[in-house]
């Protein structure tokens, strides 16, 4: 399904890049013939009193505001983009992060409280009133298990979305894997289990095989089974740690085969159907249990023939997933080193904004102000001539591993940090004093560190660097404090 353009989109409203020029006429600067006025009454001179001066500009349309959802202020990319992009948000801030005046990013002008994941009829009730008093002109998300409702918000408002027969594809690995498999793409021979169905038979399959959430997402739950014998135990653990949470076990699971080859995360842009591969990122070879993220470094520096077919791969997922209009994230294994098999893909910015900060680095392109752009029913900047993309850098996201379990007393390395050149941010999400469950529970990342280099191999370097510098203390979480 397409994007339904909103008011914002069919009219004017879409262009305000082309200013009324001359006589008030958006031609590029023509002047009206005679018969351009019709119903003006002129004057013996052969000229309208009435719109004699008309050379005034009107009054300039306001900026574009677009609601964005779930999104944490202390992630500050995507607001950097749409400040940079004029573009007005109205934040819809999660249940545990509520930051006061102080803390809004510049772009934000409002805020809008929801509870769309436990009641979201009267969420999109809200949602209609505030676009009844104060219309905005787009809805859109990073945050994953919010991408269904904010489509379906989209269709509802009359607003520019993927649809929520896309958005319902791109986030339930169920429906994606049928649909990139019919589509004749490469993908992992797999079995659904609905509902409670145990998970012990899976025909067709060789172990190990890999249990996921059907809704899941940043790696909530997944695990691999090295045999037949172990895999009722773990599909149990996977439903057990799901449970309660977004893309929890009642939305079924998936039990797949696991696939060798490093894995890679691919940035695109889709606009009316043209698909843009912005960067291809290295994340590892990760063998399980768990699935614990740890590198992100772009660009790949495949070999011309592998990186061709990473995109032909990711370009005709978009089409068989019918997303047509906004950004992609894309996670992929290449099996045997050259043959890409997609794992996921979902239509949003990935990594909370990651993503943004990659691809800006990598190929100076603004994802996130396009994406907020396609959001509000404009035009991309980067699909104009001349814009393709190429990388002109290295960035690199070094995740740091939790390296053990129970209460932190100390994270060690990350204050050094803040002198060296090569690091834009450290972005801290677990501190002293919180409680680190161990695998598989997933209990956060304790740290973004994100870097800028001249190389991909000087960011491997970097990493090897961390590796030995960062180092998390813990405590028993039973210890009385």
């Amino acid at each position: 399904m397409g994007p339904r353009l909103g008011r914002a989109a069919r009219t004017g409203r879409a262009r305000p890049h082309l200013p009324l020029l001359g006589r008030g006429v958006a031609d590029g600067g023509r002047k009206a013939s005679g018969g351009a006025r019709r119903g003006c009454r002129r004057s013996r001179a052969g000229r309208c009193p009435t719109h004699a001066r008309s050379t005034v500009n009107p009054r300039p349309s306001p900026p574009p505001t677009v609601v964005l959802v779930y999104q944490r202020v202390s992630l500050p990319w995507v607001f950097d983009s749409a400040r940079r992009a004029g573009i007005r948000i109205v934040l819809v801030p999660r249940p545990d992060e509520r930051p006061g005046p102080e803390q809004l990013p510049p772009a934000v002008v409002d805020v809008l409280p929801l509870d769309w994941e436990n009641d979201p009829a009267d969420a999109l009730a809200a949602l209609r009133r505030r676009h009844r008093e104060a219309p905005f002109d787009g809805i859109t998300t990073l945050y994953d298990p919010a991408v269904p409702f904010v489509a379906e918000a989209a269709e509802a408002l009359g607003l520019p979305g993927v649809g929520r027969d896309t958005a319902l594809a791109a986030q339930d690995k169920r429906i994606m894997r049928e649909r990139l498999a019919a589509a004749g793409l490469n993908v992992p021979r797999f079995v659904r289990l609905d509902g409670d169905a145990p998970g012990t038979d899976v025909p067709g399959l060789d172990f190990p095989v890999v249990v996921k959430p059907a809704q899941g997402f940043s790696s909530l739950g997944v695990m691999k089974a090295g045999t037949r014998a172990e895999l009722k135990g773990v599909v149990d653990e996977v439903r057990r740690v799901s449970a309660g949470r977004p893309g929890r076990a009642g939305g079924g699971l998936i039990v797949e085969e696991f696939l060798d080859g490093p894995e890679y995360a691919v940035e695109s842009l889709a606009h009316r159907g043209r698909v843009q591969v912005l960067s291809i990122g290295y994340k590892g070879e990760p063998e399980g249990p768990h699935f614990e993220e740890s590198v992100y470094r772009a660009p790949a520096g495949l070999p011309g023939g592998v990186e061709e077919a990473v995109r032909r791969e990711v370009i005709a997922a978009h089409a068989a997933l019918g997303v047509t209009d906004g950004p992609t994230h894309t996670e992929l294994r290449l099996r045997g080193g050259t043959r890409p098999h997609l794992l996921e893909m979902g239509a949003r910015i990935g990594g909370s904004g990651v993503s943004q900060y990659i691809a800006h680095r990598v190929t100076g392109i603004d994802l996130a102000a396009d994406a907020l752009r396609i959001a509000a029913g404009l035009p991309p900047e980067s699909f104009e001539a001349g814009r393709d993309p190429r990388a002109v850098g290295a960035a690199a996201n070094y995740i740091v591993p939790c390296g053990g379990s129970g209460r932190i007393t100390a994270v060690h390395g990350l204050d050094e940090l803040a002198g060296d050149p090569r690091v834009d941010h450290v972005v801290r999400m677990l501190r002293p004093g919180d409680v680190v469950r161990p695998y598989p529970d997933f209990t956060g990342y304790p740290a973004f560190i994100l870097s800028h280099h001249a190389s991909t191999a000087e960011a491997e370097e970097f990493h090897r660097f961390l590796d030995r510098a960062v180092r998390i203390d813990y405590e028993p979480e039973d210890t009385t404090r």
